[in-house]
């Protein structure tokens, strides 16, 4: 197993840090976002961008493996 590159680890964190460590930017109740509270719509909005996050990084280690490998 290698290291993953430093790019697909910047990547992969950034659901991390946008859910986690963001409390203190999000963290009230007003303004309502289709009726629902706004800290309820960011972490729900996090669901889908941590699949498109961890995707991303996918590819650019997918990437690295066939540059890694040569042509065929």
């Amino acid at each position: 197993m290698r290291i993953p590159s430093w790019r697909s680890l910047a990547i992969a964190s950034v659901p991390f840090v946008g859910a986690c460590l963001s409390v203190p930017l999000w963290d009230r109740v007003h303004p309502l976002v289709l009726g629902m509270p706004f800290n309820l719509v960011w972490l729900m909005a996090w669901i889908p961008l941590t699949s498109g996050c961890l995707a991303l990084a996918h590819r650019i280690e997918s990437a690295r493996d066939a540059r890694r490998r040569g042509p065929p």
